[in-house]
């Protein structure tokens, strides 16, 4: 199903959800970055209280909403007549990719609440692996959108 009226908006449609993709993955880079540096610190030091301000900020300010606009104006791209081949295999790739990408977002929020009870439960090197989620489900993102290899 398409929706003949976005059209017109294509264009304006693509640029919102590409700043809404950029703001949330600027956050999906940086808050485990923090959770790093987090865990560095002394539970209950005045650096700590410091790190879970900054973390509820990121994550309700930034990151929250951009996931939402991104999730909206991605469902408007695809209800825009001639965008999305449902036939083609790379969507599914994409589809992977976002999931991954939301399903790490609910991670890190559910880490940010541990982090505000001084209850986290992920050693500084995990947290630091756990950086490197958004850059593959980036990598795949990327690559199924411009080179639709199958």
């Amino acid at each position: 199903m398409t929706i003949d009226a976005l059209a017109p908006w294509y264009l304006w449609t693509k640029s919102a959800h590409l700043v809404s993709v950029f703001a949330w993955m600027a956050g999906l880079f940086y808050l485990p970055r923090l959770y790093v540096y987090h865990c560095q610190v002394a539970t209950g030091s005045a650096q700590s209280e410091l790190f879970k301000v900054m973390e509820r900020r990121l994550l309700r300010a930034i990151m929250n909403p951009a996931m939402i606009s991104a999730w909206i104006f991605g469902v408007l791209l695809v209800l825009t007549p001639g965008i999305v081949d449902w036939k083609a295999g790379w969507w599914h790739g994409k589809m992977l990719g976002l999931l991954t990408m939301t399903v790490f977002h609910h991670d890190l929020s559910i880490a940010r609440k541990r982090f505000e009870r001084d209850a986290n439960r992920r050693s500084e090197r995990g947290w630091r692996i756990a950086n490197e989620v958004p850059t593959l489900a980036l990598v795949l993102i990327v690559v199924m959108v411009i080179v639709k290899p199958f």
